[in-house]
């Protein structure tokens, strides 16, 4: 059987999506999820998204990441979905209901409200998360938010100097971490103007990252080295990231559609 898929991508953060609202579609699971995602022998992403009907949404999304591993929320995969669906719609996935409004100045996100708690994050034991008394070398003294999925930040002088491809796996195995967590090295350029690399779990550093941007501005603007509403620079392009008044976390940016195909589902043993 041949499976129709899109190729999407926000800022170079890159998606198979797979449509299962309308036609049934083959259960996803992570052997399957890492062979489409193989870049090699696949059609290649850094997600996978299977998108499906909802009770309580317009729209159920699925993520995969590129290890064939589910994860809670992708914040470029939501606006792709949200160009893709072309109207205001709700969205429910594993870390919450999400709502997304088409524009002309890209896709808006509502994430919701960031979480802070130690065991929301989650973390190992109990730890000041606002000031992580933890080090891994140079890299000191974080904070943790949870913003759908796992995310710790560092704030450095120059993130481009951190060896992030070799420091990344390390703190995402991390014993700390108990579900692994996106590592995140950000340098402060002014109160409105952030510079973002993110090592995101089970698939490596990647060009863009929406939930870390979030994160991020959220972990600045809560030690005050930001405003509330920022952008955020990360090597395959910017964010526009801003914490309410009302604690909720709103993302503007980019998304593009990039092809159209299909596969044989049978070649990748579904």
């Amino acid at each position: 059987m041949r499976l129709p898929f899109i190729k999407m991508h926000g800022l170079g953060n890159d998606f198979i999506v797979i449509d299962g609202r309308a036609a049934a579609v083959p259960v996803m699971t992570a052997r399957l999820a890492a062979a489409l995602a193989d870049r090699h022998t696949g059609i290649g992403c850094d997600q996978l998204i299977v998108l499906g009907p909802s009770d309580l949404a317009d729209v159920q999304m699925r993520i995969f990441n590129h290890d064939g591993g589910e994860v809670e929320a992708c914040g470029n995969a939501t606006r792709a979905v949200g160009l893709l669906l072309g109207v205001p719609a709700t969205i429910d996935t594993l870390g919450g209901l999400l709502s997304v409004d088409p524009g002309a100045d890209g896709v808006a996100v509502d994430m919701g409200e960031p979480r802070f708690e130690w065991d929301q994050i989650p973390l190992a034991y109990p730890v000041d998360t606002h000031h992580m008394p933890v080090a891994f070398e140079t890299l000191e003294n974080p904070t943790a938010v949870n913003v759908g999925n796992p995310h710790v930040i560092f704030f450095v002088p120059d993130c481009d100097a951190i060896e992030l491809d070799r420091l990344g796996p390390v703190i995402e195995h991390d014993p700390l971490f108990p579900e692994r967590v996106n590592v995140n090295v950000a340098t402060i350029k002014s109160r409105s103007r952030i510079r973002l690399r993110v090592w995101e779990r089970g698939v490596g550093e990647t060009l863009a990252c929406g939930t870390g941007a979030c994160a991020t501005a959220v972990g600045a603007m809560r030690r005050g080295l930001t405003e509330r509403d920022v952008t955020v620079a990360l090597p395959g392009g910017e964010l526009a990231i801003a914490w309410t008044a009302a604690g909720r976390i709103t993302m503007t940016g980019p998304a593009s559609e990039s092809f159209r195909g299909s596969f044989d589902s049978a070649a990748f043993g579904a």
